[in-house]
């Protein structure tokens, strides 16, 4: 028969050459523990961008500082709440922050 079943040795399993392959088993632990990163938007700078800018979006407070999208959405959150900005619009999470006039 032309398309008989060839017994290979690819279909053994050689536990040697799984070693040097560094497999491990998804129980181990490297013992590695990652660094837990925080990052402290700078309340001065962020709010000079605001004041100069109409409006602003997270991503365009993010860029501007130099930090993560989740630092400045956390920072804007803030300010919302503590009333310093508002949102005057935007939508499904993209949305435009205005300083509030004093």
């Amino acid at each position: 028969m032309a398309g008989a079943n060839k017994s290979t040795s690819t279909n053994k399993q050689n536990p040697a050459r799984d070693a040097k392959k560094g497999k491990k088993d998804k129980g181990e632990s490297t013992g590695v523990r990652k660094a837990e990163i925080t990052v402290i938007l700078n309340e001065q700078q962020a709010m000079k961008v605001i004041q100069n800018s109409k409006v602003v979006t997270v991503q365009d407070l993010a860029r501007q500082t130099g930090v993560k999208i989740s630092a400045a959405n956390a920072f804007l959150k803030q300010a919302t709440i503590k009333g310093t900005v508002k949102k005057v619009g935007g939508y499904s999470g993209h949305y435009l922050y205005q300083v509030i006039s004093s």
